[in-house]
């Protein structure tokens, strides 16, 4: 067999996946193997993990990978950890947030208005490793985001702090920090006016500070010499490929339901009927994570969301694998309801609001409606049957939840590869378009 071309590394939180690609003539990927094994964060090096998952993924194709173009994803270092300080919640703390997620950052602590002593002493206690600062319009409020400033800087904590705010205070702001001897980095305002939402350019900087970061995982610093491009946060991956194959296809929602998290990726500005009652402004990309809705580690939150008995009584038959039919069939109905329930906390929500001219309907949240792709990728969602069935429960058309139509057509990415398509992205995403082509042209009406 000819020499593999290109190789992605997943270094995941639990499993390590390797996948072997040749590029084909008329553009697009050939997925020649995949191989996995355990992540070896315990062992005091993930090397360990991916030197085994190539041996396997060697074993399946029965000859040595060579020395193919690598590219690498990880979450095995668990994101950063991020404090975001904005004026007020629905706009900056909001928008510096929707441009974390995805970037590699965790979310730990989300503040609007002037820091008091309280928050500040929660700053400390939450250890973050990059603090981000936003505020006010451009030209707009400065007193509240300079005391801030003033006030992290005192705290004197040996990490970046990001600035995402009024484009007024760069000078100011950067000379508070400097002269703290801290290091301050810079991007555009992420609400530089009145319902106008810029998170790209604070997400590729968040991005840079993680991949400073993920190379603290033990044994993870020789994978960033493998790579010419860095690398890359998993879920920024999958954001990636979703964007890349809303922009080939049509606007898209993918759903990874994992053992410990439900992510839920939107691609859409969603419909222009919906457009004029929204009540604030909608990232084109977005990307939330239901860190209590997972399949296995956290089943027992979905058990209790749900309060069935029944699922009570079996949580001693809950496997990671499911092996029985009757395995499957409990983690089928635990992943259709972290499912449901992630849907409803992404989309946007319909309500009445009663003003002094009479009532009017209001929009809060992400429109779903335009969706014309529902994807499923993952493990619970590609390696149990039903998949396809689950994600059409969703499908339910505009109501209180403004969801994808019932005839949105479904994929499942049974082989796991968005993730890893998203990764190689970086280089190759005319090719990545045209892979993802192939797979709609290959996809039968019905799954399952």
């Amino acid at each position: 067999m000819s020499e593999i071309e290109i190789l992605t590394i997943e270094v995941g939180s639990t499993i390590t996946k390797i996948n072997a690609f040749n590029l084909l003539e008329e553009g697009g990927f050939d997925h020649v193997a995949q191989g996995f094994a355990p992540t070896s964060v315990a062992l005091g090096d993930v090397g360990l993990g991916v030197q085994q998952a190539i041996a396997d993924l060697e074993a399946r194709l029965g000859a040595a990978i060579g020395k193919p173009e690598t590219f690498v994803n990880s979450s095995a270092a668990g994101g950063l950890r991020m404090t975001v300080h904005g004026l007020t919640y629905s706009m900056t703390a909001r928008a510096a947030r929707e441009a974390a997620l995805g970037a590699g950052a965790i979310v730990k602590m989300v503040t609007a208005g002037e820091l008091d002593d309280f928050e500040l002493d929660e700053i400390r206690a939450t250890h973050p490793n990059i603090i981000l600062l936003a505020g006010g319009v451009d030209f707009g409020e400065k007193g509240i985001v300079l005391r801030n400033a003033e006030k992290i800087a005192s705290l004197k904590l040996p990490i970046p702090v990001v600035y995402a705010g009024n484009v007024a205070l760069r000078k100011p702001i950067h000379h508070i920090f400097q002269a703290a001897g801290l290091e301050i980095l810079v991007a555009d305002n992420v609400f530089p006016d009145v319902d106008v939402l810029n998170i790209e350019p604070l997400r590729h900087l968040i991005h840079e500070v993680f991949n400073r970061h993920i190379i603290h995982a033990p044994g993870m610093a020789k994978f960033a010499e493998l790579t010419h491009w860095g690398i890359l946060p998993t879920p920024g991956a999958v954001l990636r490929g979703a964007e890349l194959f809303a922009e080939e296809l049509g606007d898209c929602l993918v759903f990874d339901v994992g053992g410990a998290t439900t992510d839920v990726h939107s691609v859409t500005d969603g419909a222009a009927e919906w457009a004029a009652k929204m009540v604030e402004p909608e990232p084109h990309a977005k990307r939330t994570v239901e860190g209590d809705l997972g399949v296995f580690v956290n089943a027992r939150n979905i058990v209790d969301l749900a309060g069935n008995t029944e699922w009570e009584a079996r949580m001693t038959e809950l496997q990671a694998m499911p092996a029985t039919e009757r395995e499957r069939e409990l983690t089928r109905a635990l992943c259709t309801f972290a499912v449901e329930i992630g849907a409803k906390r992404h989309a946007g929500v319909v309500t009445d609001l009663y003003t002094a001219t009479g009532r009017r309907q209001v929009v809060k949240g992400k429109d779903l409606s335009a969706v014309q792709w529902v994807i499923g990728t993952g493990g619970a969602l590609t390696r149990i049957t039903g998949g396809t069935e689950i994600l059409k429960t969703i499908c339910t058309g505009p109501g209180k939840y403004l969801m994808p139509a019932p005839e949105t057509r479904i994929l499942l990415d049974r082989d796991y590869l968005f993730s890893a398509l998203g990764t190689l992205a970086q280089a190759h995403p005319e090719d990545v378009k045209a892979t993802f082509r192939r797979w709609v042209k290959k996809a039968k009406p019905k799954n399952d």
